[in-house]
């Protein structure tokens, strides 16, 4: 069973963090797309791990990643 999940990727000094805010899941690396692939594998090691009530306790509802205007100065 495949689950769509959101990933969150910023810089973070010389390198980059993935996070999954639905179930709180977090990686990094060097570019973009290993903290992407690292991310789906920390993501992955935690649903085979993870037990089902640990699961159902930490996946949040929908997510919404958008981008906002604030006047600032």
């Amino acid at each position: 069973m495949n689950r769509l999940l959101t990933a969150i990727v910023e810089r973070d000094g010389d390198g980059y963090v993935a996070l999954c805010p639905e179930v709180d899941v977090a990686s990094q690396a060097e570019t973009v797309a290993e903290a992407r692939e690292n991310l789906t594998e920390a993501l992955a090691l935690f649903f085979e791990t993870a037990s089902a009530d640990e699961i159902r306790r930490r996946t949040r509802g929908e997510v919404y990643v958008t981008q906002i205007e604030v006047a600032v100065g």
